[in-house]
């Protein structure tokens, strides 16, 4: 599935950019603690994780169990952030609506045996290389419209 001009613009990529969406999903657990989401070093993209769900799995514990998640901040450090406290038995999933990062971004089960599912979409932004060419249909479409008149007023 990928998405142009008006998705794109709501996730902070340039308009001229295309967007393409995969499905995303990771168990954490005291097998596995961390998940690491990394992107091919490509120069014409970029990579978003986008956090939708998180979910305790099949099997879990009576216990809590706290998911963190740890990113680049705006001035380029790394910084963690706990974005999900989970118990069985009064919040075994959490929303996260959108929760947008940028890659490389790891999830680590801070505390808890889990099982913990992640899920979400990985977000991959590419140049739009047509997109030069439609904005310029669209503004010698828009020259050739004649102009509005005002309408006569009636004595």
């Amino acid at each position: 599935m990928s998405f142009m001009e008006d998705e794109a613009s709501d996730s902070g990529v340039d308009s001229r950019s295309r967007l393409e969406s995969y499905v995303f999903s990771c168990e954490l657990s005291s097998d596995v603690p961390f998940y690491t989401f990394q992107a091919d070093e490509d120069e014409d993209m970029e990579h978003f994780l986008e956090l939708r769900t998180i979910c305790l799995g099949d099997g879990a514990k009576d216990e809590n169990n706290v998911v963190e998640v740890t990113a680049m901040n705006h001035q380029g450090k790394k910084i963690s952030v706990p974005v999900a406290n989970l118990h069985i038995s009064c919040l075994p999933m959490v929303s996260l609506g959108e929760f947008e990062l940028m890659a490389p971004v790891t999830l680590r089960l801070k505390s808890g045996s889990g099982p913990v599912t992640v899920s979400g979409l990985h977000l991959v932004a590419t140049e739009n290389e047509d997109s030069d060419m439609s904005d310029e249909e669209d503004d010698d479409s828009e020259e050739e419209m004649p102009a509005v008149k005002p309408a006569k007023k009636k004595q």
